[in-house]
């Protein structure tokens, strides 16, 4: 996510002056504080590392919403290896079923358990409790569920059909959430589980032309993080992942105003981590049991601190920004 590059650099100095006022006393730590915390993220990384195991998770059943492409497809490849017996989500069970296929024929994992295929269409909120029952009938428990699927969107608030704002809550909150309250009281009962929730960047810092979406992350962020804490006394584990850009088709599929496929690469998008580099750290958060993994670079941690810390230069930023940007989008509406 381009937060801070290019903006800073089309900012005049006097405004960003004019912004800070006051609060210049405040930036002038973020230094230190996002070198302090980056120097523990990476100690804690480094720790995990020495004393994980890789057969942590071996044998345990992981339900993957999303599978068939971009960062679920690569969890799978990190997960199928490690032993786990996958449940392999999505509405595409074509992709899923060849995706399967490649699995067995690509690995040779500590523990053989052949990957189970469902369909799943999050839109559809009430068949959810029944595919969630089908899975616990079948496997007799979920010890991890990771709500990846997901939509994005490209377009200018103001000229965005309200269909589309549904669309995007249902498919990117409202289906997880369902999912989640499907497959929690059989966690509870057995006093161990683990809820996944794949939010984003956005989660936690609105950028322009992303209305749709950055609010369906915010709304991940809110509730995970509320149940993160009812659910702690039973046993069960909450983990929020926040990634920056990644690069996956997800420009490439996102909507417009209009509902219409948006169909272009970004370049953020482009030059974003790596799926399967993502899928690592989610990996690592599974083995080690963090609750929340921010995967972006530093000065996207610094924006998101800048927002609390010091809020009228963060929005004189995304100011600029959508005026530098507002031609891109606005030839999308139709």
């Amino acid at each position: 996510m381009d937060i801070l590059g290019s903006t800073f650099v089309i900012a005049r100095p006097s405004s960003i002056v004019k912004a800070i006022g006051n609060g210049w006393a405040t930036i002038t730590v973020m230094g230190p504080i996002v070198a302090a915390k980056v120097a523990y993220r990476t100690l804690q990384v480094m720790i995990a590392r020495a004393f994980s195991s890789e057969r942590a998770l071996c044998g345990k059943v992981i339900l993957i919403t999303g599978a068939s492409s971009g960062l679920g497809e690569a969890l799978a490849h990190a997960l199928y290896r490690r032993g786990v017996r996958l449940i392999l989500a999505s509405r595409n069970t074509e992709k899923l079923q060849d995706l399967k296929e490649t699995l067995l024929k690509t690995y040779k994992p500590p523990e053989l358990h052949v990957p189970t295929i469902i369909k799943l269409d999050l839109e559809d909120l009430n068949s959810i409790p029944s595919v969630a029952k089908e899975i616990i009938t079948s496997h007799g428990h979920i010890d991890v569920l990771i709500n990846n699927a997901g939509i994005s969107y490209r377009g200018v608030a103001v000229d965005t059909d309200i269909s589309v704002d549904i669309k995007l809550m249902v498919v990117n909150y409202f289906g997880h959430v369902a999912l989640t309250k499907a497959v929690l009281p059989y966690m509870i009962k057995r006093k161990m589980g683990h809820i996944v929730a794949v939010s984003s960047v956005q989660g936690k810092l609105a950028i322009p032309y992303r209305s749709c979406y950055t609010a369906s992350k915010h709304a991940t962020q809110g509730f995970f993080d509320s149940l993160r804490a009812e659910v702690a006394a039973s046993k069960v584990k909450v983990s929020v992942i926040s990634p920056g850009y990644i690069a996956t088709n997800l420009s490439l599929n996102a909507v417009t105003g209009t509902g219409s496929v948006y169909g272009e690469m970004d370049e953020t998008t482009s030059a974003g981590m790596s799926p399967e580099k993502v899928a690592d750290n989610i990996v690592r958060c599974l083995i080690n049991g963090y609750e929340e993994l921010l995967l972006a670079p530093v000065s996207h941690q610094l924006a998101i601190i800048l927002r609390t810390l010091a809020p009228s230069l963060i929005f004189r930023i995304m100011k600029r920004r959508a005026a530098t940007q507002r031609n891109n989008y606005v030839h999308k509406k139709e």
